[in-house]
């Protein structure tokens, strides 16, 4: 009889994409917050998520066969209102962006945050529908790296570290637990800072549903690779 048996020291691969798109995050908010006001408002209007045209009318069509409101859909995911709404994202980033690339590997991940953050930003544009309104922020790439993670393991229990008065405390919460907390920061976050009661919750909701399909639709390549990870 032969058997398969697991080989105990093959070494996980590096993690290398969550904390690259943490600095991609960060370094992008820094390098526009320096900016003066007028510049920081024409890098937000020529990079940001913007429609462009009212829902309905002859310009639209026209306007979205160019390639550029397209890729402005990806590089609005890197600009961000504020500190709050950036530190929400990159909080839980690295709370489902780790586990999630250990399990799904780099460049999966790579594609879920980037399609899903497009996807999600997408969304948003046609479900607000006023050529005023601009989007931008990681929120839909992070709701679509909650709703991945939650499909594969609903029943898991993320490690997070708790401020306790003058001490840090380590406990492990369950991930539907923390996906509600993400939801209630951003309702808070919302009203106290410059984006004041404009949450996108078209664009949570769109990045979180894909994330669920792109885990359905990746499970069977994902748990190939953790066999293979563990030499079965």
């Amino acid at each position: 009889m032969f058997i398969s048996i697991p080989n105990r020291r093959a070494r996980a691969p590096v993690r290398w994409a969550t904390p690259m798109l943490f600095a991609l995050l960060w370094l992008a908010y820094l390098w526009a917050s320096t900016r003066p006001d007028n510049e920081q408002l024409a890098l937000l209007l020529d990079w940001g998520a913007l429609y462009g045209e009212p829902v309905g009318t002859s310009g639209v069509l026209a306007n979205w066969l160019d390639i550029g409101p397209w890729l402005r859909l990806f590089t609005a995911l890197f600009l961000h209102a504020d500190w709050a709404h950036l530190l929400g994202n990159l909080v839980f980033l690295l709370i489902f962006g780790l586990p999630a690339e250990r399990l799904m590997g780099a460049w999966r991940l790579l594609v879920l945050f980037l399609m899903g953050g497009a996807l999600a930003n997408l969304a948003a544009v046609f479900a607000i529908g006023a050529p005023d309104r601009l989007i931008i922020g990681a929120s839909g790439a992070v709701s679509a790296l909650m709703g991945a993670y939650l499909a594969l393991f609903p029943n898991a229990r993320l490690g997070v570290v708790v401020p306790l008065g003058l001490f840090l405390e380590f406990v492990r919460a369950p991930a539907s637990l923390l996906i509600g907390v993400w939801a209630l920061l951003q309702v808070v976050f919302a009203y106290i800072g410059p984006a004041f009661g404009a949450v996108a919750w078209s664009a949570h909701v769109a990045g979180f549903l894909f994330g669920i399909a792109f885990a359905l639709v990746s499970r069977h390549a994902i748990g190939q690779r953790l066999r293979r990870l563990k030499g079965y």
